[in-house]
């Protein structure tokens, strides 16, 4: 009796020692369990992520496509026709419209409720303000800035009831030039390099390099640096510390070379 009691004994501590090992390997495999599925839902979340990210990318670029570039902002409400060029870098804002077969250069920005186009060419780093008009005919070099509802023209002595559009004059703005809030330039006239069109004047003729011209029709009062300064009578911008010359009514910038030794 007493070896059967031993025994079962025995037996019962085998069996709690089962137990208690089936009991953990069940706590483990739960635990695993739970990892395994927390790891799942991480990748899946992961993955989800991705793919958003990868959507809105595609989005981005199927708005940049359309207008010919890629790396550009162009809002939502802003519409880009088929056939432009679009640089790297520019934004374009809302409720902006660039017509057929323009062309913006990188860099550039371009305001709210802006028309360009069509057969429009814009240079790179160009800033076009809000509610400026740039029509077929006018062309942008590089680094030129369009004040706020300044105005373009295309047409010299248009006609509600008559079509004219053989006879667009072209105007040229060269680089660096600035055209001030509501100033008026009349088409066919040329704006020199880096230029300086005063804000509500209007621009009647061709404006020469370095330039400052105010009132209308617009007059010449000086001459202004690259930096936007207007030189003294010397022809030395105070503030940037650049020299210029004038030759036959004609400015140009000093270039001094400097010797060392």
């Amino acid at each position: 009796e007493e070896g059967k009691s031993a025994t079962l004994t025995a037996d019962k501590k085998v069996r709690r020692l089962e137990d208690k090992r089936a009991e953990v390997r069940g706590r483990r495999s739960e635990v695993g369990g739970r990892r395994l599925e927390d790891k799942r839902s991480e990748v899946r979340g992961r993955r989800s992520e991705v793919g958003i990210e990868k959507k809105v990318r595609r989005k981005e670029d199927e708005k940049s496509a359309e207008g010919g570039g890629s790396g550009c902002f162009v809002h939502d409400t802003a519409v880009i026709d088929n056939g432009c060029e679009i640089g790297r870098g520019t934004k374009i804002w809302h409720f902006s419209h660039i017509l057929s077969n323009s062309r913006i250069g990188k860099n550039c920005n371009i305001g709210q409720n802006v028309v360009i186009g069509p057969d429009v060419e814009i240079g790179e780093n160009c800033k076009i303000q809000n509610n400026v008009s740039i029509y077929k005919g006018v062309t942008l070099e590089d680094g030129v800035f369009c004040g706020p509802s300044m105005v373009f023209t295309n047409i010299y002595n248009p006609r509600a009831e008559i079509r004219k559009m053989d006879q667009i004059r072209t105007t040229l703005v060269k680089r660096g030039a600035s055209i001030g809030a509501n100033a008026t330039i009349i088409c066919g006239v040329t704006i020199g390099r880096y230029a300086f069109i005063g804000a509500g004047a209007v621009a009647t003729k061709d404006v020469p390099d370095y330039a400052l011209v105010v009132g209308n029709p617009a007059k010449q009062i000086g001459w202004v640096c690259e930096c936007g300064v207007k030189v003294d009578p010397q022809l030395c911008c105070l503030d940037c510390g650049k020299e210029y010359e004038e030759m036959d009514g004609m400015v140009r910038e000093v270039l001094v070379k400097r010797m060392e030794g």
